[in-house]
């Protein structure tokens, strides 16, 4: 029961990723505070779920429903945070550096690096009176290695590998650790569904051959599945990684090895 008696925030939380975690958490006995755009479908996660989670839905770039979602937390479950895991993300619109619109670069940015900034930036003092805390934030493979056709994306999650990095120094004192996990392809995502939707635009192939062509630069042979995103996740966000701060791990089938 790692989570035991835990309370974890989730961004993002109605995608695939955001509600294996917060099962995960609810498993291993923590309680799950969910945000994300529609309340409508947190209402339904919820539901499933059970009397161990709750949720508000906001805007992650607008500072004011981000603070309305912490304190909601903190009125559902107690002044405690104990976990912050940044799930949301957008990919955007891909395509040569010369087509991508200025709306479409800001938006990716707002929502990947802006979003997570303002989440850590509304949990960050009830860490510190707490004397601890975990945060995970969501990078990809295409922060380590930045993805042809997605130069926005690329560089929005290398900027979270290195916020990660100066907020891990920044609060090591604390006892609050700063890591972030770096997915590569994950099977069943709303990432992967746009990003081969984009693929299969600007490359002129099916589908088919698009997942053919990603799944033989693996090294396992696969696309990983929400488990294995879930599995690294959790790690890092329990006391099991009470020694670990500022890392950016890869789950990548071996794709991606620095």
């Amino acid at each position: 029961m790692e989570f035991s008696d835990k309370v974890v925030l989730i961004t993002g939380a109605t995608g695939t990723i955001g509600q294996g975690l917060a099962q995960r958490v609810i498993e291993e006995g923590g309680n799950v505070f969910l945000t994300d755009l529609n309340q409508s479908k947190l209402d339904a996660v919820v539901a499933e779920l059970g009397k161990k989670s709750q949720a508000l839905a906001a805007d992650c770039t607008k500072a004011d429903q981000v603070a309305e979602v912490v304190h909601a937390c903190q009125k559902t479950f107690g002044t405690k945070i104990d976990v912050l895991i940044n799930v949301a993300g957008v990919t955007g619109k891909g395509g040569k550096i010369e087509e991508i619109s200025e709306e479409n670069w800001d938006f990716v940015f707002a929502v990947n690096v802006k979003g997570t900034f303002l989440f850590i930036k509304e949990v960050m003092p009830i860490m510190k009176s707490q004397g601890y805390g975990s945060i995970v934030n969501f990078s990809s493979k295409s922060g380590k290695t930045g993805s042809a056709l997605m130069s926005a994306y690329s560089a929005a999650k290398g900027a979270i590998i290195t916020l990660t990095q100066a907020l891990a120094y920044e609060v090591a004192k604390q006892r609050i650790r700063v890591n972030c996990v770096c997915p590569g392809i994950t099977e069943a995502t709303g990432v992967w569904n746009h990003v081969s939707a984009d693929y299969v635009d600007n490359m002129k192939m099916p589908h088919e051959e698009i997942v053919k062509i990603f799944t033989a630069k693996v090294p396992m042979g696969r696309l990983a599945l929400i488990e294995d995103v879930v599995n690294v996740t959790c790690f890092l966000a329990s006391d099991r990684a009470a020694y670990m701060t500022g890392q950016a791990i890869n789950i990548t089938g071996g794709r991606e090895m620095h």
